[in-house]
């Protein structure tokens, strides 16, 4: 069974830093392209970061670039989210996906495989 279980998220204020973690189990992900997206309430789930299998290549939102930073655990099967400079408007329900294909198509919900169940990330203003 293919699981991804995302922790780390919490309350934090604006300027704060929070460090998301994905732990993927039930197959070997370290081909996989891997990800974040969030929801805002009232708001549809967007693309936030992804990373290639290898590791090597790295997509951003616009929003979070120069922000944020994804990496993977040397196991290939960790994924995390370091977010500094946190603002209000990133606070949002944030999911960890995986996609069998490459990291392009990562960008977009339509190209995910795998699903988180979510952590909360609530940035006070």
């Amino acid at each position: 069974q293919v699981q991804l279980v995302e922790s780390g998220g919490g309350l934090v204020q604006t300027g704060g830093s929070l460090r998301l973690s994905c732990a993927a189990s039930g197959r070997t992900f370290s081909t996989y392209a891997m990800g974040w997206f969030r929801q805002a309430p009232g708001k549809e789930r967007e693309f936030v970061a992804a990373i290639s299998g290898s590791g090597t290549i790295t997509y951003y939102a616009n929003s979070v670039k120069g922000r944020f930073t994804i990496s993977r655990g040397d196991a290939k099967n960790t994924v995390y989210l370091q977010m500094n400079s946190l603002k209000p408007e990133d606070t949002a329900f944030y999911y960890c996906a995986a996609t069998r294909g490459s990291i392009a198509v990562l960008t977009s919900t339509q190209g995910v495989d795998f699903w988180g169940q979510g952590t909360q990330v609530t940035v006070s203003s």
